[in-house]
């Protein structure tokens, strides 16, 4: 009798083990795969959207002007850096240098000619990371009606959860913020005027820093 009952609690004992084995393999196989960090949609918020440029005024002093109208959005994998589909729109006629005579002449056709080609365009597929924070992103302007290669040298300033709420959804939404630099050659898209005699400078420095949301 003792016997028997000591061959019961073996074979209780292995099955109860393959029944802990078995439920173990199930678990395995049914529990989600671990989250992995995946590319994302960001869409630039135009509230903390700017876009700044330089130019030089008959070497006495650089002329501060902004774009006070722009949207855009992109793709962004934060773990390897990988950039694309990017596009920012540019309102041409937004054009502010607190003049309104010069800003009335930003937009005639000596210079941005608004009526006719309303917006100005930069577009990257990609960017070459240069640092753990900084990039360089090789695009495209197109400008007056021409598209010319335009790179810009970006620094990723900071990501993470905004700490202002998201509104009615509830939450605090995830926000990305970047600063770039560029030049533009303004000649190069047939912007002529007062280039030969250095009235205006050719040369078109860029300043844009922006915050974007993560869709």
């Amino acid at each position: 009798m003792k016997a028997t009952r000591s061959l019961l609690q073996y074979h209780l004992s292995r099955f109860a083990r393959a029944a802990a084995a078995l439920a173990g393999t199930a678990l395995l196989v049914l529990a989600p795969p671990a989250a992995q960090a995946e590319p994302a949609r960001y869409q630039i918020d135009p509230d903390h959207l700017s876009i700044g440029f330089l130019v030089d005024h008959i070497g006495y002093a650089a002329t501060l002007g902004l774009f006070r109208k722009a949207e855009g959005a992109f793709t962004f994998d934060e773990q390897s850096g990988e950039l694309t589909d990017l596009k920012v729109t540019v309102d041409t006629a937004s054009v502010f240098t607190n003049q309104q005579k010069r800003d009335d002449h930003l937009r005639s056709a000596d210079f941005l000619n608004s009526k006719e080609f309303p917006q100005m365009v930069f577009t990257a597929q990609s960017a070459r990371r240069t640092g753990d924070k900084t990039f360089e992103i090789a695009g495209q302007l197109e400008l007056l009606g021409k598209t010319r290669p335009l790179t810009l040298e970006a620094t990723w300033n900071k990501s993470g959860e905004y700490p202002f709420g998201g509104g009615l959804l509830g939450g605090n939404p995830y926000v990305m913020g970047v600063s770039a630099r560029g030049t533009v050659t303004r000649s190069a898209y047939g912007m002529n005027y007062a280039v030969d005699n250095g009235w205006v400078g050719d040369e078109v420095e860029l300043i844009i820093e922006f915050e974007a949301r993560r869709q």
